[in-house]
């Protein structure tokens, strides 16, 4: 098949993730796959199987970019492509006109987010061939909102490189992360990962930490993840809020970093405090690299998670009952190995890459007989 990937998407994010390992994934099965980027999109450098000279940079500047969809629709044509596929909002009208504009190619759009569509998009999207979500909370919220025909809407669980996080477990040297990091050797890590935003949770995470410090004084804390916000707010207050509590000495507040692997394995547990959480793809990293997790009970989380059999949920915004769960299972060391094999279990058999990218390409195969 043909396929082109659209993405304006100017950060990393779980669902640039998805479009890389999907063209990659594709491309490795034999597809011509193509790929529109804006400029300087960091998906550049993570897309590995894709011919360079296949991916094409865009303006992409917004959903009525004129420019953008003339030029798209002459990929299409150029290309003689058969499937359409665009991941974020914003991309949806650019890939419907552009599909439009060319009867042979069919639309394709994941939604990897849970917030509403709105009426523009009725119209946009009207001609899609299909709407996959990432999940059923997901698909949920799409048949609720009434933009497309509930028989357009496929789900598609999210996926990830189990064997990558597998491996990396099999493979860790504690020792050797605690010192490179700088980190006592007696100590306990729990750990975060996300964007930071107040819907990740960050500032609940540390209210629980302090807490938590007070029966485990040996405990480190460590947030990894990105402010995308302008002039780093949330950053910034996260950095207050570190100071406020006296966290200063247990708390290591990380950008982005590359190899997410060695956190997990590191970390006796892993929490997802978020308030909102379409899939929770950290989650399903922390998983399957053998982690215990702690979540709050967060759309995604009740879908990847059973509470006591594959890690533990808790409210949401309760960052005492959060504080509880973590102290719980710092003092039974056995209870998070237990947790830890069974998450790693479900996730090798839930959301391997490899799943997603089969069931996609199924999708694709039905619209094109």
């Amino acid at each position: 098949m043909r396929i082109l990937q659209i993405s304006s998407a100017q950060s990393l994010g779980g669902g640039e993730r998805h479009l890389a390992d999907l063209a990659d994934g594709l491309a490795g099965r034999g597809h011509h796959v193509y790929v529109a980027l804006r400029p300087k999109s960091p998906l550049r450098d993570e897309i590995k199987r894709v011919p360079r000279e296949n991916i094409s940079t865009l303006p992409l500047r917004n959903s009525l970019d004129a420019t953008s969809v003339r030029s798209l629709s002459s990929l299409v044509r150029r290309y003689k492509i058969q499937i359409v596929h665009a991941h974020m909002a914003r991309d949806y009208p650019l890939a419907a006109y552009a599909t439009r504009m060319n009867p042979g190619s069919r639309l394709i759009v994941t939604r990897h987010v849970l917030f509403s569509l709105n009426r523009l998009h009725r119209i946009t999207l009207s001609k899609a061939a299909r709407i996959i979500a990432v999940s059923e909370a997901v698909a949920t919220q799409l048949r609720a909102n009434a933009i497309v025909a509930t028989e357009k809407i496929s789900v598609v669980l999210n996926g990830i490189d189990t064997t990558r996080f597998i491996t990396a477990r099999a493979e860790f040297n504690r020792s050797q992360f605690l010192k490179s990091w700088r980190l006592p050797g007696e100590c306990v890590l729990v750990g975060t990962v996300g964007e930071l935003t107040p819907l990740k949770g960050q500032e609940e995470f540390l209210h629980a930490a302090s807490q938590v410090l007070k029966d485990h004084p040996t405990a480190h804390f460590i947030i990894a993840g990105i402010d995308h916000s302008p002039g780093n707010t949330h950053r910034l207050r996260l950095e207050q809020l570190i100071a406020q509590l006296n966290l200063t000495e247990h708390v290591r507040l990380v950008g982005w970093l590359q190899d997410l692997a060695q956190l997990y394995c590191a970390l006796d547990i892993f929490v997802s405090a978020s308030h909102t959480e379409s899939f929770g793809l950290a989650m399903a990293e922390a998983m399957a690299s053998g982690t215990a997790v702690v979540a709050t009970e967060s759309e995604g989380a009740v879908e990847l998670i059973q509470s006591g059999e594959t890690g533990q949920l808790v409210p949401i915004g309760n960052d005492e009952r959060l504080a509880e769960a973590i102290g719980a299972l710092l003092k039974d060391g056995e209870t998070r190995r237990r947790l830890g094999q069974a998450a790693q279990q479900a996730a090798a058999a839930r959301f391997g890459v490899e799943r997603m990218i089969a069931e996609t390409e199924e999708i694709y195969r039905a619209e094109i007989r």
